[in-house]
């Protein structure tokens, strides 16, 4: 993890140190260096990390968001609701609002005002997107942590031209710089063949 600016604001480290500790509980896990690790810790340091790459001087409320915006992911599990296009639709809006107040709550706590709350709470619910800058920075970063360690894991489980439908929608949502960031990452052969074929 790279050294933060707001390192001497003892709320901002509150809160990201409290957002960890309840991805730590994560029971799904992911080997790093051959050492098991929590699945959800690790997305949001990833998209976190990408967030400060895409942006040259993200807000902290841009930075709160990223790491809280799938805080507890595992506790509403895709299979709690049907595998229909409204029941994806669905749980995705169940998540960004369990995501939302989850994050809201530690912020809360750690001495946060409602108007940070707030602002926090509409990038983890992407109501400010994609109008904002920073909501799309967010949604670039989400998208490029995706490609790198979600996406060969599911092509079996979806087949290559689902996996083509859904790499389309994905690519769709990126900014043309985070677009050409996602030609260049370092993905096994099948994985960057789809991408190559959703992107054309």
């Amino acid at each position: 993890m790279s050294d933060d600016s707001r390192s001497d604001d003892p709320r901002f480290q509150s809160a990201i140190v409290a957002i960890d500790e309840a991805n730590r509980h994560d029971p799904r896990k992911e080997m790093v260096d051959g050492i098991e690790q929590p699945r959800e810790l690790l997305f949001a340091q990833r998209v976190y990390e990408w967030v400060e790459k895409l942006v040259d001087d993200p807000s902290e409320v841009l930075l709160l968001a990223a790491r809280g915006h799938t805080i507890r992911r595992w506790m509403i599990p895709r299979d709690t609701y049907p595998k229909t296009t409204i029941g994806y639709h669905e749980w995705r809006t169940a998540l960004a609002d369990f995501h939302a107040d989850q994050t809201a709550k530690i912020l809360a706590d750690c001495g946060y005002t409602d108007d940070v709350i707030g602002k926090v709470r509409a990038f983890i619910t992407r109501s400010n997107w994609p109008a904002d800058p920073e909501a799309q920075a967010l949604e670039d970063a989400d998208c490029l942590v995706f490609l790198q360690t979600k996406l060969a894991g599911y092509i079996d489980e979806w087949g290559e031209e689902q996996t083509v439908r859904i790499l389309r929608s994905t690519i769709k949502k990126m900014t043309p710089a985070a677009r050409g960031i996602a030609m260049k990452l370092d993905l096994d052969r099948s994985a960057r063949d789809l991408v190559e074929r959703a992107a054309s």
